[in-house]
Formats: structure tokens, sequence, C-alpha cells
């Protein structure tokens, strides 16, 4: 009871503190607001600025690194609260892969001077960070990377290639996993590098998706520099920090992080209402439609209560297991459900790419439909996380390449 007691108080506070300090000017916007053509970006560093100095930018993380030293329970009340406000915790956005992938895996394997170095930027929202992972060649089977770190004393010299490497040409900062030792087995002469992106041996090609615009990029290294203080982990042991790495990015996928817009969107009953109709009774007119959403409205319930629990078991300290993968699979099957069934019900309103005869919300619903089949792909595929799933959970026998 107690507990409870002190989580509404720090509610009220987080509330108080909230529509105290959220500019109005950015109410209800969040991502894409860029694309509004209005000049919010004043604003928008002087509310990233206040979340940064109370921690919010990253709440569970130590003070001394820029967090809020806070719990998950603490966290999720201010994410609600956040929504509540129709505002926005929009600095894990605007680092990339910082506050969901990289930071939590240095605070896992970091030095004290790399954690001194690299968290606070990205706890405050300034620093941008991009991952150095897949490779035109090493993709699924990431294990077989080729992109070489070669020791040159004080600092490793990088030689390869890098695709879908999200952000790349907006990040200051990549973590890369490169290949320090040839003569290994493939997963034992991997390390894992931190490196400048602002560097003549760096080179970002951004890469055209079907949606439209895209945050890939093809990465070059050539003779690029890491030094050997951004080492992360013990040399040639980067593969057991890189499968980190993936847990925390398939946590960060499961649709449990904080707010990033302050937009409510409709619920898919009332738009599919909207657009089909109703009977007399006021149900949806298509029964079959009405059954699928209902399905889809469960899932998506049963998806956000077993990450609750998760939370709840784990008493504020969540632990990234391959349970990770589980959740990352769910969260791709209601997400793409969701935007199949969204479609559907719009019909021919649906399918609209540009012009007056479509609303925002028809525009960036086919976008959506689009964008979202990279769901089954990034951060490990959907196959992949199953052969983690029958291996770390299910104790089924190893059917994948080894190596």
């Amino acid at each position: 009871m107690h507990m409870s007691d002190d989580l509404n108080a720090f509610r009220e506070e987080a509330r108080q503190w909230i529509g105290e300090n959220f500019p109005e000017s950015l109410k209800g916007k969040g991502i894409g607001m860029e694309e509004s053509g209005e000049d919010l970006g004043a604003d928008l560093d002087r509310w990233r600025e206040r979340l940064a100095a109370r921690g919010w930018g990253a709440p569970t993380w130590p003070v001394e690194y820029g967090g809020g030293g806070l719990s998950q329970s603490q966290a999720r009340a201010i994410n609600q609260e956040l929504v509540a406000a129709g505002a926005f915790n929009h600095i894990p956005m605007i680092t990339g892969m910082g506050i969901t992938m990289v930071g939590p895996t240095l605070l896992d394997y970091g030095t004290d001077d790399q954690k001194a170095r690299h968290l606070p930027g990205i706890a405050s929202g300034e620093i941008r960070w991009c991952l150095g992972l897949s490779e035109p060649n090493a993709g699924s089977d990431l294990a077989s990377l080729s992109t070489k770190a070669v020791d040159a004393g004080d600092h490793f010299v990088l030689n390869g290639q890098k695709i879908w490497t999200s952000g790349a040409n907006i990040s200051q900062w990549c973590g890369a996993v490169v290949r320090t030792d040839p003569n290994k087995p493939k997963r034992d002469g991997i390390s894992f590098v931190m490196l400048p992106m602002d560097q003549e041996g760096v080179e970002t090609r951004p890469i055209r998706l079907i949606a439209g615009a895209s945050p890939f990029c093809e990465t070059f290294f050539n003779d690029a520099i890491a030094e050997k203080r951004d080492l992360l982990g013990p040399l040639n042991e980067g593969w057991t920090v890189v499968k980190r790495l993936l847990q925390h990015e398939r946590q960060s996928q499961t649709g449990s992080g904080m707010a990033s817009s302050g937009a409510k969107p409709t619920p898919i009953q009332e738009l599919a209402k909207g657009y089909v109709g109703t009977d007399a009774d006021g149900a949806l007119a298509d029964a079959d439609l009405r059954t699928r959403i209902t399905r889809h409205l469960m899932d998506a319930k049963a998806h956000g209560l077993t990450i609750a629990r998760i939370t709840a078991e784990a008493k504020g300290n969540v632990e990234v297991s391959a349970a990770a993968s589980i959740l990352k699979n769910s969260a791709t099957i209601v997400a793409q459900t969701k935007a199949e069934l969204t479609l559907e019900l719009m019909g021919a309103q649906g399918l609209g790419w540009e012009g007056e005869a479509f609303t925002d919300q028809e525009l960036g619903t086919v976008r959506e439909w689009l964008g979202g089949k990279a769901m089954s792909i990034y951060g490990g595929s959907f196959e992949v996380q199953n052969n983690i799933i029958s291996k770390n959970i299910l104790g089924l026998p190893e059917t994948t390449q080894k190596g």
C-alpha cells in the first residue's frame, strides 16, 4: 500500500510538472511535426532541455549519467501522464539508437570512462548514435561479417561496408561490430567498437524505400579510426556484446517505450464505423470485419498485459532475455495486423499516395502499411526470433548454422 501511495504521489508530481513545462505549441504533435511547415524548433529545443534537466530523457538511468534514477514503474507513470497531456518524450527519437540500444549496452559493459564520456550526451538528446551491424553478405547471419578492424597501436583502422544503418547520415557516433581476428571461428574473432562519424574515413549513402523517405543508409569505412579506449567489452568478445545489444533492441520494439507523439490516434473500431458504417444497433455493419478487429484488439491487449506482467515480475528491474524475442514477434503481429485492417476498412481511400482527394490520415495509412512490413526483418527477422525462442525458451535442438 505504501508503494502505491508513493507512486500515486509521484504521478501527481509528474502530471503537474508536465502541465507547467510542456510548450502548448507542441501539444498533440510528435513524430513528423517537421513536415507540418510550422517553425517549432525553439519550443522543441526548450522542451528537450527541460526533459534533460529532469533526467527524463532516460528516466531509469543513473543520475550521474544524465538519467532520472527512477524505477520502471515511475518511468511508466511518466509515459502515461505524457500521453494524457498530449505531450511526448522525443529524446529517445532524436538520439537514434542511443537511448534504446547503445546506452543500455554501455551500462552493461562500459568502463567508467566510457559511461562518463558517452551516456550524458545521449540522455540529454544532444548526441545521436547509429549502429553498424548488418552487411551486404551478413544479414540474419550477422556473425559472417567481414568489416575488418586492424590494430594500429592506440587505435583500430576500419575497412568494410555496412548496410541498413539507420540514421547514419545524421549521427555523430556509431557503434560497429567488426572482425579483429580473422583466424578465429567467426563468432570468436569479433569486437564491438565505437567511433565518431565526422571523420574522413566514413561515408554514408541514404537508401530510398518504397514507403518514401527512409532512415536507412549504406555506410562505408575507408581507413576509419576507432580509438582503443572505445572498444566496448573485451577484444574478440564482441559477439557477446552484440547479442546483448540486440536483446535491448527487441525489448525496445515491444511497444513498451516512452511516448514519442502527443497525437492521440483514433481507435481502429471507431475509424471502422466511420468508413464502413453501422447497423441499427450501432455495431460495425460488416460482421466479418467486426470479428477480425475484435480479435486484433484482444491480441493487442494481451500483448500489453504481457509486457506489464514481465515488468511487474521483475520488480522494477527489467531483465532483458530471450523473452524479448517473443514480445518482438508479438508486437510485429499486432502492428502489421492493425495496418492491414486499417487499409482494408478505408477501401480505396486507404490507397492514396498524394492529392487533395485524400486526408493526411489516409495518406499516412498507406505509408505506415508499407513501412511496417520492415518490422518482420529489422532487429532480427521474425524467423530468427522463432529460432531463439525454440532454442533458449523451449529447449529444442540447435538447427541454425553453427560457427
